[in-house]
């Protein structure tokens, strides 16, 4: 990513799609994330994700603390849900 492309990401994007669960933790949906930042496929956007976890092993933080294995239900075309 370049800096004009890292520059046109405001705070204000961000702080517009948090979520804060009840003990006041910050969190953001990655499909929401995905969307802000343009990745039209999921699977390309799960690849940043797995690097990113990466990332947070090799700095020797727990990924587990950083990143939540949650699945949120949406409805698909016939009206079911799925994760």
């Amino acid at each position: 990513m370049t800096t004009n492309q890292i520059e046109k990401y405001s705070e204000a994007i961000f702080e517009n799609i948090k979520h804060v669960n009840e003990f006041g933790q910050e969190f953001w949906y990655a499909r929401e994330l995905q969307s802000i930042l343009e990745y039209s496929q999921w699977r390309r956007f799960k690849e940043v994700i797995l690097k990113a976890q990466e990332a947070c092993k090799n700095s020797n933080n727990l990924v587990e603390e950083h990143f939540a294995d949650v699945g949120k239900m949406i409805v698909i075309g016939n009206g079911e849900e799925r994760n």
